[in-house]
């Protein structure tokens, strides 16, 4: 009777009508496990199909697992067609959401995509490591900045990067620039920048601040390198050399910089793409003395395939040690790249590690 019942209730299962049926679209909402066979697939596995009594349904592969099962060997084929059809499913969104003269809805997406919302939503976001919400804030980032750069006013840049009210314009312009549009039209021109150069224990550091916050900390060998990175960065903003009262941040700074223990809490201006903040935030949240793997922060921001993207916003941050992109190391533990120098980011963290 209680294999009567187990296959009854295994049948009259959704999950068990998308394994017959094969269903890409239930990949990744589930696996099934097969008890004779000790092993799990994904619902579109071309495997034989098992009976009924003798399957089990896990939420995740890594709960199958846990519970004793391996995986089949046609899962890896399985998971690279997936892999391809969730890649084409998501191009074809991207380029409607790039398209759209305002963002799809969400079911709208999904309905094209022949998919649910759910499922959609969390595919696009495995893909891309971003929301679709997300990825059309950032397209329209790099709209707003290519218009501004080439457009005869900033009215012209705005109807061509999609805005068609002046008011949702300048509600959303200052969070997606980092300032206000007609100053980064002007590469910063209306924008004071305050910074010092100093000498710390790891070389030469450059701190700089904006109306906002800590806009830079640049680490070097040479002082004048760094201003010229600065002026890069801000080519037209009004520096300003430090005064008296400036020499005391940066005398915070170095401080943490010798001491890391002390802590630092100063307000940043933070200004990168919507996955770039994503990452130094989650950079930010890695424990004085503790290190993450690229993998770790691609998994932390719901982006497990993205490890390349990581290293790169790793690369572009231009806030060190108030961002610690040190702390981010391989997989196998080893120090890699460093936009300071690997010996800079040895030392760093040699120093939170000491009692």
């Amino acid at each position: 009777m209680d294999t009567l019942a187990n296959t009854i209730s295994i049948e009259t299962d959704p999950r068990w009508a998308a394994v017959v049926a094969r269903d890409p679209n239930a990949d990744g909402q589930f696996v099934y496990a097969v008890k004779t066979t000790g092993v799990y697939c994904r619902p579109s596995s071309l495997s034989r199909l098992p009976k009924p009594q003798n399957v089990e349904f896990f939420d995740t592969a890594e709960q199958a697992e846990a519970a004793g099962y391996r995986a089949s060997r046609r899962a890896g084929k399985d998971h690279s067609d997936v892999a391809a059809q969730h890649a084409a499913t998501v191009a074809i969104a991207c380029r409607h959401i790039e398209a759209a003269e305002t963002l799809p809805v969400l079911s709208e997406l999904a309905q094209t995509a022949g998919l649910s919302p759910f499922h959609f939503h969390r595919i696009f976001k495995a893909v891309t490591g971003l929301t679709p919400k997300g990825y059309a804030a950032a397209h329209r980032s790099r709209k707003l900045r290519q218009h501004l750069a080439n457009a005869g006013s900033v009215t012209e840049a705005m109807y061509e990067a999609g805005f068609n009210s002046n008011s949702r314009f300048y509600e959303s312009a200052d969070q997606l620039l980092g300032m206000k549009p007609g100053d980064y039209r002007a590469a910063g021109k209306n924008n004071d920048i305050r910074f010092a150069v100093g000498q710390c224990s790891l070389g030469a550091i450059l701190v700089a601040q904006s109306e906002r916050g800590v806009c830079a900390i640049l680490l070097g060998d040479d002082p004048h390198r760094l201003v010229c990175d600065l002026q890069d960065q801000f080519r037209l903003a009004n520096l300003i050399g430090a005064d008296a009262g400036f020499e005391q941040l940066i005398a915070q700074v170095v401080g943490f910089v010798e001491a890391p223990a002390i802590g630092l809490d100063l307000p940043l201006d933070v200004r990168g793409t919507v996955f770039q903040e994503r990452v130094w935030q989650a950079l930010r949240e890695i424990p004085l003395g503790q290190t993450a793997s690229y993998a770790q922060i691609a998994q932390r921001i719901g982006a497990s395939t993205s490890m390349r993207a990581v290293a790169q916003a790793c690369g572009a941050n231009r806030l060190a040690v108030a961002i610690p992109c040190h702390r981010v190391v391989r997989s196998d533990g080893n120090l890699s790249g460093y936009r300071w120098g690997v010996e800079r980011k040895r030392q760093l963290l040699e120093r939170e590690t000491q009692p």
